[in-house]
């Protein structure tokens, strides 16, 4: 892994539904974020954040995909800086803002592996599975767009972000912690080629068998992983301040156990940490939680 870790914000929220993921990149530093990896040992470069729109300053445009322009501007400027960062040898860690902006990631990602002829697998660890398209969407929230976006469904502003789609093969794609799928996504998930782990796996198997199988299937044939982290995947008894809370989620230590079977594996490439939303939030609980599962993915251990 990479000895220097590049973190960049995304403080957009014109994918939500609620408003409040702006500020979650703030949260996480003020959680001291970067002061507890350089615990680690690693090297820490905070390159700020990517530039975003307002919304009382944007027009929402088509209301199958709402504010999609200045979304697909964000992503495709987070998606040159990870691109550059991932290029000079630097772990990308990038702070959301709302789901939307893992399409800026992963794109960034997934073009420096591009370059070298390699591919690269996402685990995209959510209450949600993010697949809906215009014509499915109930909302036209983008957040509740992104995946189905990076394996190639969806609007061509954001399937084609680097001129590429898909950028990242369905097959290398897994879900996990999904309890929650809206009625008219449930056709496209099962007709994508990701595979998807819900709560009731978790259930029955127990979060080291799913991890181990989510690893195992995101890295076939792939350089390695992108994680793609929705804090909304926790219980919100464990993390309240996310924007859509959905009851009977991961608990505290099988998310960590996730994130440490993830560090165990050596492939982890890159992460996000997205809908961090401190004016739902206690205490900045959620925030802390967040710091503490990519302390975690990065190496630390009780012993």
């Amino acid at each position: 892994m990479p000895q220097t870790i590049a973190i960049l914000g995304a403080p957009l929220d014109l994918g939500a539904g609620r408003r409040g993921v702006d500020m979650g990149p703030s949260a996480l530093r003020v959680a001291n974020l970067n002061a507890r990896l350089q615990t680690l040992g690693y090297k820490v470069e905070d390159l700020g954040n990517v530039q975003v729109h307002q919304q009382e300053s944007t027009k929402p445009g088509d209301p199958h995909a709402r504010y999609l322009k200045p979304i697909a501007a964000t992503c495709h400027e987070l998606a040159l800086s990870v691109e550059k960062a991932a290029s000079q040898g630097k772990f990308p860690l990038v702070l959301g803002g709302d789901h939307s902006i893992a399409v800026g990631t992963i794109n960034g990602v997934a073009a420096r592996f591009r370059k070298r002829r390699q591919n690269i697998g996402v685990i995209w660890i959510d209450a949600h599975t993010d697949m809906n398209t215009p014509d499915t969407s109930p909302s036209g929230n983008v957040h509740g767009m992104p995946l189905a976006c990076v394996v190639g469904h969806g609007p061509r502003a954001l399937t084609h972000l680097m001129n590429h789609s898909p950028a990242v093969s369905p097959r290398n794609v897994v879900l996990v912690g999904i309890r929650d799928v809206d009625a008219t996504e449930k056709p496209v998930v099962r007709n994508s080629g990701v595979k998807v782990f819900t709560m009731r796996d978790i259930d029955e198997r127990g979060m080291r068998a799913v991890m181990r199988d989510a690893v195992t299937i995101a890295s076939q044939g792939a350089a390695g992983i992108h994680l793609s982290l929705d804090m909304d995947a926790v219980d919100p008894d464990e993390a309240p301040g996310v924007g859509t809370p959905v009851r009977g989620g991961i608990s505290y230590r099988e998310a960590h156990l996730a994130m440490e079977i993830l560090c165990d594996s050596r492939l982890l490439r890159s992460m996000e940490v997205v809908e961090v939303n401190p004016v739902l939030d206690a205490a900045n609980r959620t925030a802390l939680l967040g710091v503490e599962l990519v302390m975690s993915a990065m190496g630390k251990r009780i012993l």
